[in-house]
C-alpha cells in the first residue's frame, strides 16, 4: 500500500512540476528562439524540468560520473543503453544539452510532449522508414546547430535488463556528419520503473559519460566496428556501474 501511494505521489507531482513549468518554458522560448536557432535555451530549461521532479521523489536517487565535457556546445551523437522511462529523468542530470530522439507516443502525451517540441527533440515512428528519414535529417539539423543529439541505439527497454544490439542509426549518422560519439552508461533506472507497470520502485542509478570516440576518417563500412566498440565500452562501463551499485533494491510489484 505504501508503494502504491508514494507511486502516485511521484506520477502528481510530475505532472504538477510539468504543468507549472509549460508556461514559463513558453516564455523562454519566445524570447530566446529567434538568437538561439539549436533552441538550447529552451532545452536545458526543458531538462531542468525533469531534475526538479526527480529531486520530489523520495524513491530516487540520481547520480553521474565520468568524462567531463569541456565545451557543452560541440556537437555529439550521445548513445546510451535504455533501461526505464527513468532514463530520460537521469541523463537529463547531465550539466549540457543535447535533443532526444523519442517514439511517437511520448510526443503526444499532453504537456510534456508540447515542451519537448518547444525545445526541439526529434520525434520518430519506428515503423514508418519516411518518419525515420525525417527523424535523421532533424539530427542532422540539430548537429548543424552545435546542439547535441541523444539516441538510443537499442530501440526498446529489455524486459529482463539484458544490453540488447544496437542498431546503425546513430553511428552512420556520426560519421556521415563527422560528429564524435559520445557513450553513456547508465544503470539502476530499470529499478525505478518496470516495464508494463506504474508503479515507481526505490533506485539508486548512475549515469557515467564514457570517452568519446572520433569518427574523423571514417567510411560508412566502419559502421558495424564502431557499433560494436562503443556497445562494448556501455556494457563494461554498466556492468562496473552494477557491481558498484550492489545488490538489487526491493522491486516495484504491481
Amino acid at each position: 500500500m505504501l508503494n502504491r501511494l508514494v507511486s502516485a505521489w511521484v506520477w502528481l507531482e510530475t505532472i504538477v512540476v510539468a504543468t507549472l513549468w509549460l508556461p514559463w518554458l513558453a516564455l523562454v522560448w519566445a524570447l530566446t528562439a529567434a538568437r538561439d536557432p539549436g533552441r538550447y535555451a529552451v532545452g536545458r530549461w526543458f531538462r531542468r524540468a525533469a531534475v526538479t521532479a526527480t529531486r520530489l521523489n523520495p524513491f530516487w536517487k540520481f547520480q553521474t560520473s565520468g568524462v567531463e565535457i569541456h565545451d557543452p556546445r560541440r556537437p555529439y551523437v550521445a548513445v546510451a543503453n535504455h533501461e526505464s522511462l527513468a532514463d530520460i529523468f537521469l541523463v537529463s542530470h547531465l550539466p549540457w544539452e543535447m535533443k532526444w530522439m523519442s517514439k511517437e507516443a511520448i510526443f503526444r502525451i499532453p504537456v510534456m510532449g508540447w515542451m519537448m517540441r518547444m525545445a526541439g527533440d526529434v520525434m520518430v515512428r519506428r515503423s514508418d522508414p519516411a518518419s525515420r528519414i525525417r527523424a535523421m535529417e532533424e539530427a542532422r539539423d540539430r548537429l548543424r546547430k552545435k546542439v547535441s543529439v541523444m539516441i538510443m541505439p537499442e530501440g526498446t527497454r529489455s524486459g529482463g535488463g539484458e544490453l540488447l544490439k544496437f542498431h546503425d542509426g546513430a553511428f552512420r549518422l556520426a560519421i556521415e556528419t563527422g560528429a564524435p560519439v559520445l557513450p553513456i552508461a547508465l544503470a539502476g533506472t530499470r529499478h525505478c520503473i518496470r516495464k508494463g507497470s506504474w508503479l515507481v520502485g526505490h533506485a539508486h542509478a548512475i549515469a557515467r559519460v564514457l570517452p568519446p570516440v572520433e569518427t574523423a576518417g571514417l567510411t560508412m563500412d566502419d559502421v558495424p566496428e564502431l557499433r560494436e566498440r562503443v556497445r562494448a565500452m556501455i556494457a563494461d562501463a554498466r556492468s562496473a556501474l552494477l557491481r558498484e551499485l550492489g545488490p538489487d533494491p526491493l522491486p516495484a510489484h504491481a
